[in-house]
């Protein structure tokens, strides 16, 4: 101390190793919380300890198990999705917009804004300028909560999207924007979007949009008795016959030790994959397809035939 006060803590970069016993991340963010004991540090080895990684951190990963093929193939992923941007999606009607965001592996609801009264009935030109300044606020909203270079997506069935696109870029707004018509409105005209491709070749690289594809073409083979597997009893049935084309399956399921298929962990059966030509494809729960997919037990085949 000096003078009776105490000096400014000086903040010093230090290596710890840390002997990690769970790890949580929080969808939609960039911060991943390690938890452990500190096996070697300069103090506190031996205690429990959070670490948070951000992004740039620089980290070492050493493991007492090789990673597996399945392993690496998720860090191909992650690193490729690194350079792709996250994209905002506006679910546009008359009355209501909402804003969602996607992500290379997800979608994610934002705000939701609702004109009350007006704008349906009553005289047209009072309506038409209610209309206007409803626009006008979620123009402004939008622009104060994306970054000028978040690409824009405007979408919805009618003519409202349209409206709202002239309006935006008569503000001067410089960004990526695109206008594309779906049938339904809201969430479900969102997964309409992922579903059948329909943003081109903006989506066309995106996990999510593979993941909803393909999760969508398991759906309808269900509803007819396709060529599909589900349920550990038909999944082995269809792995010993040959007959799975592509497999899809939680990234979180392949991972955890405790649940097995054919009397092995999931990580050591999906091995065989490769032996038969199949395609392994690790989904996220972070969409609405990848929570159905949860839902039907966490793992669904596409056949090359019916069994």
């Amino acid at each position: 101390e000096e003078g009776g006060r105490a000096k400014v803590a000086e903040r010093k970069k230090m290596w710890i190793r840390l002997s990690i016993a769970t790890t949580e991340y929080q969808p939609f963010s960039d911060l991943l919380r390690v938890h452990g004991i500190i096996d070697e540090a300069k103090f506190d080895v031996g205690l429990h300890h959070t670490h948070v990684v951000e992004v740039r951190d620089e980290v070492e990963l050493s493991a007492t198990a090789a990673f597996s093929p399945a392993d690496y193939d998720l860090l191909r992923q992650s690193e490729k999705a690194s350079q792709q941007v996250n994209i905002a999606l506006a679910m546009v009607e008359t009355d209501e917009i909402v804003l969602f965001y996607i992500t290379p592996r997800g979608l994610k609801e934002g705000a939701t804004w609702t004109m009350r009264g007006g704008g349906k009935r009553g005289d047209i030109r009072q309506s038409s300028g209610i209309a206007a300044t409803f626009r006008a606020n979620v123009i402004k909203a939008v622009r104060a909560s994306l970054s000028e270079s978040t690409p824009l997506l405007f979408c919805g069935p009618g003519h409202a999207r349209e409206a709202l696109l002239n309006d935006f870029k008569a503000s001067g707004d410089t960004r990526l924007i695109k206008s594309i018509a779906t049938s339904m409105a809201g969430r479900a005209g969102a997964n309409e979007l992922l579903r059948e491709g329909l943003a081109g070749d903006l989506l066309s690289e995106y996990a999510i949009t593979k993941e909803t594809t393909l999760l969508d073409e398991a759906w309808k083979r269900l509803s007819t008795n396709g060529a599909v597997a589900y349920g550990q009893q038909d999944l082995v049935r269809a792995m010993e016959e040959g007959a799975i084309e592509t497999l899809l399956i939680t990234a979180e399921l392949l991972r955890t030790p405790d649940e097995l298929i054919g009397g092995v962990q999931w990580s050591t059966w999906v091995e065989g994959l490769s032996d038969i030509g199949a395609e392994l494809v690790q989904c996220s729960p972070d969409h609405d397809a990848g929570q159905e997919l949860v839902g039907m037990g966490g793992a669904i085949a596409l056949l090359r035939y019916a069994l």
